[in-house]
């Protein structure tokens, strides 16, 4: 399948020059996603994604933010590459750079109606983080986020919703338990299925639970301005 949209070049805070897949909408403006990637880096897998919520009427945006440090880093699943990845992700790129570059993302978007942000594993984080910490969004949904249980103090400041693997090894039911009760607020939805249940590229694919978090997600989109 032929991709719809195409990497470029954006000015982030720090003044560097960082890749950014953008894909415009099909049909009708919705609004504007940011679309953050796992550790694997902006791979064909997550500019499928931006794609398809491009079908659903979203302009998106997916900053590769690992180029500082790893220009064009798309890495596969073997132990070799997840193991770069994590390196990436815990030892040499900043997570506070995460959330600066979605800012950029969110005020480049916002210019032009509503926005909203999700994202996998790493980003997963990242959207958990944006949604405390960054100006402009209307609603978030974050994927089976690994570090949300080390924020679990930031509070939502717009719509936001979890999404979670009852068979994730690498994030607890009891860290999930923790997310529900610390935050009321926020619909924290558990499914039967593994870390990166939503990526057809891995073992843990879940088609069934894919499906429906897509659909929980475009309809907190939906009910939000999108």
């Amino acid at each position: 399948m032929a991709l719809k949209g195409k990497m470029e070049k954006m000015k982030m805070s720090d003044g560097a020059q960082v890749g950014v897949y953008r894909v415009q909408p099909s049909g009708a403006r919705r609004g504007g996603l940011v679309l953050i990637q796992e550790i694997f880096g902006v791979t064909e897998h997550i500019m499928e994604l931006c794609d398809g919520y491009a079908a659903d009427g979203y302009e998106v945006l997916g900053p590769a933010l690992y180029d500082r440090e790893h220009p064009n880093f798309q890495a596969t699943y073997s132990p070799e590459d997840i193991q770069l990845g994590i390196k990436l992700a815990r030892a040499e790129h900043p997570f506070d750079l995460s959330i600066k570059d979605a800012q950029t993302c969110i005020d480049d978007l916002k210019q032009r109606g509503h926005v909203f942000i999700t994202g996998y594993c790493y980003g997963g984080s990242v959207t958990w983080a944006a949604a405390g910490r960054c100006t402009g969004l209307s609603a978030a949904s974050s994927y089976y986020g690994g570090n949300i249980g080390t924020m679990i103090d930031l509070k939502p400041k717009c719509p936001t919703i979890c999404h979670f693997g009852e068979k994730d090894h690498g994030i607890p039911m009891e860290v999930v338990h923790k997310v529900e009760a610390a935050h009321p607020d926020v619909k924290v939805y558990v499914y039967p299925a593994g870390h990166g249940f939503n990526s057809d590229r891995r073992t843990d694919y879940d088609e069934a639970s894919a499906k429906l978090a897509k659909q929980r997600t475009v309809e907190l989109f939906r009910a939000n301005g999108g």
